[in-house]
């Protein structure tokens, strides 16, 4: 692969560029079937940019602290879920429209979180 040119990234607001690699020549080679899907030769587009942080984030992902956010994350997340899913009946979206359905989103998390408060505050009341 040889470095042909750099470009712009399309629809990108920050500047990014990517690499644009093209192979010499695909003619005799063995896998220019698999590996290309036109008669031109085989082009790579790299953005390094991009790659790096990637790897930064598999990285996080990957450490120990990052295992210990994704099994928080998991319990937490699913537990309100299944509880608005199983036991408050509350299984499909009723609006159709994207504000629509942020307002409808919003007021079920509302209320999830006011009867949590509810119940908690009574059971504090009911021990002391």
């Amino acid at each position: 692969m040889i470095f042909s040119y750099r470009k712009p990234v399309k629809n990108n607001k920050y500047g990014r560029q990517e690499e644009i690699y093209i192979c010499e020549d695909c003619t005799g080679c063995p896998y220019a079937e698999q590996c290309k899907k036109t008669d031109k030769n085989r082009t790579v587009r790299l953005n390094e940019e991009l790659t790096s942080m990637h790897r930064e984030v598999l990285d996080n992902l990957e450490s120990i602290h990052g295992a210990l956010l994704r099994m928080n994350r998991s319990i937490q997340a699913e537990g309100t879920f299944g509880v608005m899913k199983y036991d408050r009946w509350y299984k499909r979206l009723v609006r159709r429209g994207q504000l629509k359905v942020d307002l409808e989103i919003y007021l079920v998390s509302i209320g999830f979180n006011l009867n949590k408060f509810y119940t908690k505050k009574n059971r504090l009341q009911k021990t002391a």
